[in-house]
């Protein structure tokens, strides 16, 4: 795969890195000899991850944060610039679940929360990554949509206005930026397994309202499905890909 990728010797920051997709990305990203800049805000997850690149023979460096706010923003591109050199590729790919409610159910402290870290958040970050991405003339920007940017009976109200706002973004990027050397292109998962939906009521909440919408999801992808998909359009092997929302949903979106 390294043949292909083009991956050695870049420069990648991966949100989320640490747990689930973000930390199998990274992984894989490391294993292709990618320096990977690890963001979140699970010090002792992301710590983890970084030991397991290590001991892999990978590169890491870690930034601790809540990507909601504007200086840990700037703090993970300093980190980047400062131990990697620049940026090649941006993983947007931390979020956050709603409380799968109607939005009749949904107060406004959990419409601003989950709007901040899924939507706001990335923006804030693409933004200020986007001088050094296009410095490269070559810089790929992958964003984590869901199945809920493609529909409306994935996820509650809040979630999915927030992943159909990452699927607008990742189009506007994608035209606005492909004639200076940037790509931009997100995964669409399906069901996944991973921690996302921790601590999720699902009785008063999944079930009661949105359950019966949801039919023919298909088997839980792993994290490594997820992981491959973002690779793969951060790559040289993607290298005419730009705009493209990718559904790694097992068929979900084509029924």
């Amino acid at each position: 795969m390294n043949s292909t990728t083009g991956l050695s010797g870049k420069s990648v920051i991966v949100t989320g890195a640490g747990s689930g997709i973000g930390r199998t990305a990274a992984l894989l990203f490391a294993a292709q000899g990618a320096r990977v800049v690890l963001a979140d805000i699970n010090a002792e997850g992301t710590e983890a991850t970084a030991e397991a690149i290590a001991v892999a023979g990978g590169t890491a460096v870690t930034a601790i944060g809540d990507l909601s706010d504007q200086e840990v923003v700037d703090r993970v591109v300093t980190t980047a610039v400062d131990a990697c050199g620049g940026i090649d590729v941006l993983v947007n790919n931390a979020g956050i679940m709603d409380r799968m409610s109607a939005v009749a159910d949904i107060g406004d402290e959990e419409w601003e929360r989950v709007l901040r870290v899924n939507l706001t958040a990335p923006f804030l970050l693409t933004r200020a990554a986007l001088p050094h991405l296009l410095a490269t003339g070559d810089g790929a920007i992958v964003f984590t949509a869901s199945e809920a940017s493609l529909r409306g009976s994935a996820a509650g109200a809040a979630y999915t206005a927030s992943k159909h706002g990452i699927a607008g973004l990742t189009k506007s990027l994608a035209v606005t930026y492909r004639d200076q050397g940037v790509r931009t292109n997100a995964i669409a998962p399906g069901g996944t397994t991973t921690s996302i939906t921790a601590g999720l009521d699902i009785e008063s909440h999944g079930v009661g309202v949105l359950g019966k919408y949801m039919v023919n999801v298909g088997r839980r992808a792993t994290t490594d499905e997820q992981a491959a998909a973002i690779v793969f359009l951060a790559s040289a092997a993607a290298s005419n890909i730009n705009g493209v929302i990718l559904p790694v949903d097992n068929g979900w979106s084509a029924v």
